[in-house]
């Protein structure tokens, strides 16, 4: 379906995944036990997704998982999808697969200080330096495997831009901005072995839950001069379907050695935006990423790119999307790619 028209970065996404950082990672390291029906209190509810969960569906949380042990990679985790995704591709097509990752700070923002047993991390230093060295290990195994292109899925750093959450996290006596510096450097401690080679990408989710239910809200501007200055990414994947992401002027602070991925189509629904809105949504981008940098619109443009805002399948419960609608998205993203940037 990809290749069909005419997508050379080929995923499966989050497709063969029940939730898009519920497995593949941190349930295939060892000290990660699984925590049937859970109390409520194991959850901090200032956490957008685990408040409007509690609030709409009124049933107890999901199981989850605690830190219990070391943790210790001892197994490939995303490995074996890589090389399925090789099956699909020619050899000179391999370096274009893109995979992607589990975001490292899952549990812990979920859970805060009950997210790993203090007698075997007596802080969360020690905590974050195991868990980054598991994704070293792993970004060094799908390097091995001839894998360049890697995409972190994070529905949680988006949150900092939620006002109801800093709040929440503040009434609780904890600082947001030392939480979001902590994750900014677990982030630069799980990629700093990546050879140059390696793209890095990070997305930021909003909620690509089913009938659109979301639960990010605010602007990029809470976070974006130390998400795009300070944490190592080459490329950010942003959320733009709606106006709940607020504005483009956030991308002033983008530097001129990143790219932002705009996701201007929503993959909620399968109505399909019109392509000239689009293309005068990038031009608007584009113009505040030049301001930035002190650069041409055209200039600006090099550094951007176009996709949907989301995947189909982050959640198995999926989206009102068919096979037919995913290809009807997909192909506007291309065509209107080649109408901005000539040879895309």
């Amino acid at each position: 379906m990809q290749q069909e028209v005419g997508i050379k970065a080929v995923t499966d996404g989050e497709f063969r995944r029940h939730m898009c950082v519920r497995y593949g990672f941190h349930n295939n390291l060892d000290g990660m036990v699984v925590v049937p029906n859970p109390g409520r209190e194991l959850f901090k509810t200032y956490v957008p997704d685990i408040k409007g969960f509690f609030e709409s569906h009124a049933a107890k949380p999901a199981d989850t998982m605690i830190c219990k042990a070391k943790l210790v990679r001892n197994k490939p985790m995303y490995r074996p999808e890589f090389e399925f995704l090789k099956t699909l591709v020619k050899p000179d097509e391999v370096k274009n697969i893109k995979l992607t990752l589990a975001a490292p700070q899952w549990y812990h923002l979920r859970h805060g200080e009950h997210a790993f047993d203090r007698s075997v991390y007596p802080t969360e230093v020690e905590y974050f330096a195991d868990l980054a060295k598991a994704y070293r290990e792993e970004l060094a195994d799908l390097y091995e495997a001839g894998c360049r292109n890697v995409q972190f899925d994070d529905p949680l750093l988006a949150y900092f831009c939620a006002t109801s959450m800093l709040e929440g996290m503040k009434a609780e006596g904890i600082d947001p901005a030392k939480v979001l510096d902590q994750y900014i450097q677990l982030y630069n401690d799980c990629v700093r072995d990546a050879p140059e080679d390696m793209t890095i990408g990070l997305h930021l989710c909003r909620g690509n839950f089913k009938d659109g239910m979301h639960f990010s809200e605010g602007g990029y501007e809470h976070i974006s001069k130390k998400l795009f200055n300070e944490l190592n990414a080459h490329a950010y994947y942003l959320e733009y379907d709606t106006e709940r992401a607020g504005g483009f002027e956030p991308l002033s602070d983008l530097p001129t050695n990143k790219t932002v991925v705009l996701g201007l189509l929503t993959s909620k629904f399968p109505q399909l935006e019109k392509k000239d809105d689009l293309v005068k949504r990038i031009h608007e981008a584009a113009d505040f990423v030049a301001k930035g940098s002190n650069q041409t619109r055209d200039q600006a443009l090099q550094r951007l790119c176009l996709s949907c805002q989301c995947g189909f399948a982050s959640h198995a419960e999926g989206n009102p999307v068919n096979a037919e609608d995913v290809v009807a998205k997909l192909r506007l993203v291309v065509e209107t790619a080649k109408v901005v940037w000539s040879g895309a």
